[in-house]
């Protein structure tokens, strides 16, 4: 490979169409700035590094950043498969010319890369493979209601961020067979999820119960299940309700269903808030769409928070006002109550955890399990959990 054939590769990249926008990210857009480099030795080696550090999230390796970055590209052909819309003959050969192009670079990009810097350069190392993207990327569209595009497609578990819907940089990892007890209202949960994944009518859902019952975790282990069915999670906090309907809107046309998931929920009966939310659950246009549910966990049953003074107030129709601030948990299709586990449960799921970390069960476990819970103020998995990971590590350090 010489030098005539580095300009001709970086013609072609400069000629991509349907995945132009891949030219403005790693690592294409330090591909290309290192072959259409006219500088020295020095600018050139600086250049290829760059490059190289550009693909270190990768493990060094060009052709998994690259495949990567086409999976999460939202070009115009991806949006117009996955919403049935019909696409256009040209588009389709020119995205085939795209892919075999891309394709190319995951084979050859070494040795592009050795032609396009200075001989005697002791260059950084990386790894590419060969990949038939034209072939993985029919696959994805084929399959785009399952595993998404564009930024769903990079994780299952999403925040908002400023505005932005960001991936979870650690996102919860939990599963059902780590979940002991409980099994009815997680039945019930992954029942409602099951609806929304099949098409039907799913309700908004509200989880409510004592602290350290699982309920977060429940919700956390059920979008790990149906990850691959193509679910996902957005969690908001109770501050950016404000900014459901926007987030609704860039759900709306997407082929995946969501999970937007508000943790921990309260509210006093004069938050801003309070009223985006009502909106959402009675179906408004701006903040509902069908591929989507509304899932919130709280310790109380009725979210907005009461004292007597507030049915003492100046309202002239305090009841009218009473009602309205109590009936919001009403407004959830689907509520499930997780209630403190009495003593047998709280032990079975100690016993079950013991299992889990590799602890024996004597004589003695149940009574410190439960001398354990009386210091931390009552029986919940939360609590049967710190007791076995306490006990992990006073054995382990005997």
């Amino acid at each position: 490979m010489n030098g005539k054939d580095v300009y001709n590769i970086a013609v072609r990249l400069n000629s991509l169409t349907v995945f132009r926008k891949l030219l403005e990210k790693a690592p294409l857009s330090q591909l290309l700035a290192l072959l259409e480099s006219g500088g020295d030795t020095l600018e050139k080696a600086g250049l290829y590094a760059d490059l190289v550090y550009s693909l270190s999230g990768d493990g060094f390796d060009f052709s998994k950043a690259l495949c990567r970055a086409v999976f999460e590209d939202e070009n115009e052909y991806v949006k117009r498969e996955a919403s049935g819309r019909p696409v256009p003959d040209v588009m389709k050969r020119n995205a085939e010319k795209d892919l075999g192009l891309l394709s190319y670079l995951c084979k050859e990009a070494q040795n592009i890369c050795k032609a396009a810097v200075a001989d005697g350069y002791d260059a950084p190392e990386f790894c590419s493979e060969s990949v038939d993207l034209v072939k993985e990327y029919e696959k994805r569209v084929k399959n785009v209601r399952k595993c998404g595009y564009g930024l769903f497609s990079s994780a299952s578990m999403f925040r908002v961020d400023g505005g932005r819907i960001v991936p979870v940089g650690s996102a919860d990892s939990v599963t059902e067979d780590r979940l002991f007890g409980y099994e009815d209202e997680r039945k019930q949960l992954c029942g409602n999820i099951e609806a929304l994944l099949d098409g039907i009518p799913a309700s908004n859902m509200l989880l409510y119960g004592d602290a350290g019952t699982g309920k977060s975790s429940a919700v956390k282990a059920c979008v790990n299940k149906y990850a691959k069915r193509g679910l996902r999670l957005i969690e908001l906090r109770k501050d950016q309700l404000l900014t459901l309907p926007s987030v609704v809107e860039r759900l709306r046309d997407d082929p995946l269903k969501f999970i937007i998931f508000i943790d921990d929920l309260s509210f006093t009966k004069n938050d801003d808030s309070f009223g985006m939310l009502k909106a959402a659950l009675e179906g408004s246009a701006s903040a509902a769409t069908e591929n989507a549910v509304i899932c919130a966990t709280s310790n109380r049953r009725h979210i907005v928070k009461e004292s007597f003074s507030d049915r003492e107030g100046d309202d002239v129709h305090i009841n009218d006002t009473v009602q309205e601030l109590m009936s919001l948990s009403d407004r959830f299709g689907l509520q499930i109550y997780f209630k403190k586990p009495d003593k047998a449960l709280y032990l079975h799921i100690v016993h079950c955890l013991c299992g889990i970390y590799g602890l024996d069960v004597d004589e003695n476990t149940d009574t410190k399990a439960e001398a354990f819970a009386l210091g931390k103020g009552g029986r919940s998995p939360r609590t049967a959990e710190q007791f076995v990971k306490t006990e992990v590590i006073k054995r382990g350090t005997k």
